[in-house]
């Protein structure tokens, strides 16, 4: 019982932390003066936005199939 108090905490903090990764992502990418950097920063803020998004479903029980 203790540890599923103690998921969501996890869980929130892990998702406030990857929304963080995202908007410096976004922030570097409208700053940024250099052509590849723009399109390197863009890249990173697309991937963690499916880690965040993949990780939201997983522990949700939608993407898993053998318990």
């Amino acid at each position: 019982m203790a540890t599923e108090s103690q998921r969501p905490k996890g869980r929130e903090s892990a998702v406030s932390l990857l929304n963080a990764a995202i908007e410096a992502m976004n922030l570097a990418e409208k700053i940024s003066s250099i052509t590849p950097a723009k399109a390197a920063f863009g890249t990173v803020s697309v991937l963690l936005t499916m880690i965040k998004v993949c990780s939201l479903f997983s522990h949700d029980g939608i993407f898993r199939a053998h318990t």
